[in-house]
């Protein structure tokens, strides 16, 4: 469980890289009447969108891609997973210039080669999609209203097991998903051996631990075994930006003492994540 949390810590990424736009402009659904096919896009955090390709046929949602566009250390990409093709891994596509159009390159893919958006007004977009020669084509998307607000796709779903009481609830995505922030805590500088003065910091970070979960702001808590990383234990809080995170973090007597310290990364997670917490009060039979 711990490996697959840190893996999933990677999808988002805070890192700003000036040297490229980013297309938020991407954000919202559009339809392509040539095409008769829609794009959905939503915006993750300010380097990551994550969206779909879909047609509607006989009032149900057929999806035939999922979509990431995020900015890296290495680069901005275009990642799209295709049902059926490339036995269903991802290809990506990174950008090679965003002047006026934003270009999404991969020479060694046999088809396509690049993927290009560009912006023609607040509600029209120009795609091109080519190969080899630039050999291709292209079509226009026209921005219209959510899905979920259309009058003929209303309550369409491709989930046969979908909650709508519940999943408002949770308030989750379309993807049943929500932002996060993973808090991995380690061993911080202040080296004191006072046994007294550490006892009664770490009874004061429990007891937090306790009024968090209460709050409904803490989710996931919990320690690391032995490692060389001086990594103690990590926290899930339920806020979306660092910023809440850190004044959370404030509250806790190891934090402020510095017997613990922390590192924030943005954590995109199930929206369901919270309901384990009655489950979880009803199996302990002693405390720390």
């Amino acid at each position: 469980m711990k490996k697959l949390l840190f893996l999933l810590t990677l999808v988002v990424s805070s890192s700003i890289f000036a040297q490229n736009k980013f297309p938020e402009f991407l954000v919202g659904t559009w339809f392509s009447e040539d095409q008769n096919t829609y794009e959905h896009w939503d915006k993750l955090s300010p380097t990551f969108l994550k969206g779909y390709s879909y047609q509607v046929k006989n009032g149900q949602i057929q999806v035939s891609e999922y979509l990431d566009l995020v900015q890296r250390k290495d680069g901005t990409f275009y990642i799209p997973t295709v049902i059926g093709q490339n036995s269903g891994n991802p290809v990506e596509f990174k950008l090679t210039s965003s002047d006026s159009t934003f270009f999404f390159e991969n020479k060694a893919h046999d088809f396509p080669k690049k993927i290009s958006y560009k912006k023609l007004s607040s509600t029209e977009i120009f795609v091109q999609v080519s190969g080899e020669k630039n050999k291709g084509f292209s079509f226009k998307m026209k921005k219209k209203e959510p899905l979920s607000e259309t009058r003929n796709e209303k309550n369409t779903t491709d989930n046969p097991n979908f909650n709508s009481d519940l999943a408002e609830k949770l308030k989750g995505d379309d993807y049943g998903m929500k932002k996060y922030v993973f808090v991995a805590l380690k061993t911080g500088t202040n080296s004191t051996t006072d046994k007294k003065y550490i006892d009664s910091c770490f009874a004061g970070h429990m007891a937090n631990i306790g009024h968090l979960v209460g709050d409904g702001k803490l989710i996931v808590a919990g320690p690391f075994g032995k490692n060389d990383l001086t990594y103690r234990g990590l926290f899930i809080l339920n806020v979306t930006t660092v910023e809440e995170a850190e004044a959370l973090l404030k509250t806790d007597p190891a934090v402020n003492s510095k017997l613990l310290a922390y590192e924030l990364i943005p954590w995109y997670g199930s929206a369901a994540l919270p309901e384990y917490l009655d489950a979880s009060d009803k199996i302990w039979r002693k405390k720390f």
